[in-house]
């Protein structure tokens, strides 16, 4: 699907999409999930994984290993690593996305070494792994660098346990050395951890395996090694859904929505952004696992425009701020974009102002958007998953066709989104060549 593109017939505007919108279970839960079989003495029964290609690619990297994967008649995702006796990661594979690097954690853990490529992903400038190689060693891996990449040795005896403090707050390094903790001897702290609900269902997938991990959810995790490998839970283990599918979403529906439900979300999950457009004027109800927005009856106006930090969790989701900015060129007054996180990830808005808005980017953190300004059809390049999806925001909104390519990079976070989008009214199309 490499050369898919999306048609979209843009409303002009008006807001008409009706229906439901159901969101899929969360990309950034599933990725460590599925690395976490590999710690545990059976097949590892996860539900609720969605049809995206990172989950493809992560399944594929770990047959690659040598494990089993597989999906049975329920759509649950079927993960045996009992014959994975391979320690370096498929390089071509490993490279098309950085939570690649979440293997290295288990892998090590367990075979008491790895070797992995520089991480891949979405070009949303510098993402690196210092922070990840610097707890590794913490725990005892020598690691040697070249051009192949890396190549990390836990000493005699494996890993141990280490105190460990994130110089800033990562949530894939989090996991992977969360993962790589649950096997190591003795105790380790994890401090200044990430926060969000991802890290917290991972504690408690591992916790159901029998791992000794508190704290998951605050600044300090603390994790008690066990030296055998995790039981397989009884129960299906099921994915959380996807808070940046259901933020997405909820923009979308306050933009273009007459009455949109959504459901199978978490809404404390995406308290900010809910909060955040209801300071804009947006009409939402709150339910338990749903989400509802309704136009008002009156004349349609410009809702109030707010400024966004982005933040790591509960702060404003760095990954919902593409779309919350396509919400700020509808909204009326100006507003200023701080993109705290990554540098590099506002380049999209070049292609917002060649459909009409107004923006203007002072350097690569920070934009001022003015609002609210009609928005044109255009042909659009998403540069990564975020922008790509806030890009058919955009054409969805605009007056006239847009035309969106690179689909496969909407696909690697979002599960057949053209069909969902069609339900609630949007006339789009996807082309594959």
């Amino acid at each position: 699907m490499a050369d898919d593109f999306f048609i979209v017939q843009g409303l002009g505007g008006k807001r008409t999409l009706a229906g439901e919108l159901s969101v899929r279970g969360s990309k950034n839960a599933a990725l460590p999930a599925l690395a976490s079989a590999l710690l545990f003495d059976g097949p590892l029964i996860l539900g609720n994984v969605p049809l995206i290609d990172d989950v493809e690619v992560m399944g594929e990297m770990l047959e690659e290993l040598g494990a089993e994967v597989k999906r049975n008649g329920n759509g649950d995702l079927i993960i045996q690593t009992k014959k994975v006796n391979e320690v370096a990661l498929p390089r071509e594979l490993a490279k098309r996305m950085r939570a690649s690097v979440i293997l290295a954690g288990p892998i090590l853990a367990r075979f008491g070494e790895v070797e992995f490529p520089h991480p891949g992903g979405c070009v949303i400038g510098a993402r690196p792994i210092d922070l990840f190689l610097e707890g590794f060693e913490k725990m005892g891996a020598a690691n040697e660098e070249g051009d192949f990449g890396y190549r990390l040795r836990a000493p005699k005896g494996g890993l141990h346990g280490a105190d460990i403090f994130f110089r800033q707050p990562t949530v894939t390094g989090t996991e992977t050395l969360l993962l790589a903790a649950t096997r190591a001897r003795g105790t380790t702290i994890l401090r200044n951890a990430a926060l969000e609900p991802e890290i917290v269902f991972l504690a408690e997938l591992l916790r159901a395996g029998g791992a000794q991990i508190k704290g998951e959810g605050t600044p300090t995790i603390e994790i008690i090694g066990v030296e055998k490998s995790l039981r397989v839970p009884k129960k299906t283990i099921r994915i959380i859904p996807d808070r940046i599918e259901a933020g997405s979403f909820l923009i979308l529906a306050a933009l273009a929505g007459k009455d949109v439900s959504i459901t199978h979300c978490e809404p404390e999950h995406i308290r900010m952004l809910i909060e955040s457009l209801r300071t804009a004027g947006v009409n939402i109800e709150v339910g338990k696992g749903s989400l509802r927005v309704c136009a008002s009856l009156k004349k349609e106006k410009a809702y109030k425009s707010f400024s966004i930090k982005t933040h790591e969790y509960p702060g404003f989701p760095t990954d919902l701020q593409a779309p919350a900015t396509v919400f700020l060129t509808q909204s009326n007054g100006e507003a200023l974009v701080h993109e705290t996180i990554f540098d590099g990830r506002l380049a999209y808005t070049k292609d917002l102002v060649a459909m009409g808005a107004d923006i203007a980017l002072w350097d690569a953190h920070r934009a001022s958007v003015k609002g609210p300004t009609p928005l044109r059809g255009k042909e659009l390049h998403g540069p990564d998953l975020r922008a790509g999806l806030a890009y058919l925001i955009a054409a969805i909104v605009a007056r006239g066709k847009s035309v969106v390519y690179n689909a496969r990079l909407i696909d690697r976070g979002h599960e057949r989104i053209e069909e969902r989008l069609k339900k609630i009214g949007v006339t789009i199309e996807r082309v594959s060549n």
